[in-house]
């Protein structure tokens, strides 16, 4: 299993949010490019990153640090924001390595399959649920499309790779929802990754166990509750 550690990006900073709550932000470090190269020096080799400002407005204020940091030779992907072609070639011209569509995914159906067609495994989905369902718009608006519904379309039309986040458990430090992605990993063929409170190396080696393309660390680390070389090895 792969493990991501999160850089989430608001007005070029590294910040993490409280559930989705764009009230409750807290800024951990102005220099995100130096949170990448602590994460490089601890072992990592991927970065998931998101640009929470394009999440909500649907453009890439924060399109600068994302470049940066893929240039630096880590493998990234990024979502927030990423709306059309014209975005996702900036990103991959840019030496990102996947591109996350989330609103776009369920709000604009054939783009996401033409946008699979064309770029293939470089394209993947980010599924953010409350209660179930499909959240979008950086988590502002809820959605009528049931998790295990969307799972079989984008299954259907070839997407490789989901990045699903319980938004209940994100930034909460209660554990990840071990019970949701043992189902999903049961009942579809695509690559999942978790992400939404992973908050311990119990919550790495259970997700390992459950056979988890990846997993997503976020406030655990910033925090200090998980030792991010450590985590890397218990992914393993």
């Amino acid at each position: 299993m792969i493990l991501l550690p999160a850089i989430d990006l608001f007005g070029r900073k590294a910040v993490r949010l409280y559930q989705g709550d764009y009230k409750q932000m807290t800024v951990y470090n102005e220099n995100p490019a130096s949170v990448a190269e602590d994460f490089r020096a601890a072992g990592a080799n991927w970065i998931h990153m998101v640009d929470l400002e394009g999440a909500k407005t649907g453009d890439t204020p924060n399109y600068p640090v994302a470049a940066e940091v893929a240039a630096s030779g880590m493998q990234v992907e990024i979502g927030g924001g990423i709306r059309s072609e014209d975005t996702v070639k900036k990103y991959l011209d840019a030496g990102v390595a996947r591109v996350i569509l989330g609103t776009a995914a369920i709000t604009n159906w054939d783009f996401l399959c033409r946008m699979v067609e064309r770029y293939g495994e470089k394209i993947a989905v980010g599924v953010d649920l409350r209660d179930g369902f499909v959240a979008i718009r950086g988590w502002t608006e809820l959605s009528d499309t049931r998790c295990e519904d969307f799972f079989e379309k984008l299954q259907s039309v070839g997407v490789r790779t989901v990045i699903c986040t319980d938004i209940s458990r994100d930034g909460a430090m209660r554990g990840t929802n071990r019970a949701l992605y043992e189902q999903l990993s049961r009942d579809f063929s695509i690559d999942i990754v978790a992400s939404g409170g992973v908050s311990s190396l119990e919550d790495v080696i259970a997700l390992r166990r459950l056979d988890l393309y990846g997993a997503i660390i976020g406030k655990a680390y910033y925090t200090g509750a998980i030792d991010l070389r450590e985590a890397l090895e218990a992914a393993k």
